[in-house]
């Protein structure tokens, strides 16, 4: 890729897709300021060097991959430091959790739903709604197996769906059900005895046979 095939690529997403990619980076990180650092290293990142192979116009492609890398990469250093952080002084700078009226409000906002995820599950839930990418392709981003996107994609789904109501299945997405549904038919031999034969009838139907005829001899 030439410097100037390089220049055109850039300004033509900082004219036409500069609110796209800010909404991607919003809805991995939840902070503007955040969302605004981690568009600016996607492009640094794709910009920086000369890619074989690479065409203006998949720049946006390779920002947003770039992006979900490093949102990854920073999500991996903050869980170590927060392993580590008692060790290095109190932890008074830590945010107060939010009020009540606070969590009613988070329970219709999609970016605070989604700060509920894991960064792994996040990432997977943009990517496969947000971006409609197919099961197989966010697992080839990610690097991970299709069985282990689609079990990050479940446990998603049931976070979000009590404060975001139902959402869509994926078409490829498996759900597994592991307990029988409430109100099915009971399976044969779990019916239950008939209760419609008179009781007389039943010690009737259990009075032993008469004693049987001695054999002469």
């Amino acid at each position: 890729m030439s410097s100037g095939d390089a220049d055109d690529a850039l300004a033509v997403l900082a004219r036409e897709r500069a609110g796209a990619l800010f909404g991607y980076a919003y809805l991995l990180t939840g902070n503007r300021d955040a969302a605004a650092d981690l568009v600016q290293e996607g492009l640094v990142r794709t910009f920086s060097r000369t890619r074989t192979g690479f065409a203006p116009d998949d720049a946006e492609r390779y920002v947003r991959r770039a992006m979900l890398t490093a949102y990854l990469d920073g999500a991996r250093r903050a869980a170590r430091w927060a392993r580590v952080r008692h060790l290095f002084g109190s932890s008074d700078d830590e945010p107060a959790a939010p009020s009540p009226e606070a969590a009613v409000t988070a329970a219709t906002d999609v970016r605070l739903a989604l700060l509920r995820l894991s960064p792994t599950e996040r990432s997977v839930a943009v990517l496969r709604y947000a971006e409609d990418l197919p099961v197989a392709e966010v697992a080839a981003r990610l690097h991970l197996a299709e069985g282990t996107v689609k079990r990050y994609l479940s446990d998603a789904r049931h976070r979000l769906e009590p404060l975001l109501g139902p959402m869509p299945e994926a078409d490829d997405e498996v759900v597994v059900e592991l307990t029988p549904r409430r109100g099915r038919p009971p399976a044969p031999d779990e019916r239950p005895l008939r209760r419609d034969v008179p009781r007389e009838d039943m010690s009737a139907r259990a009075a032993p046979s008469a004693a049987p005829r001695r054999r002469p001899r």
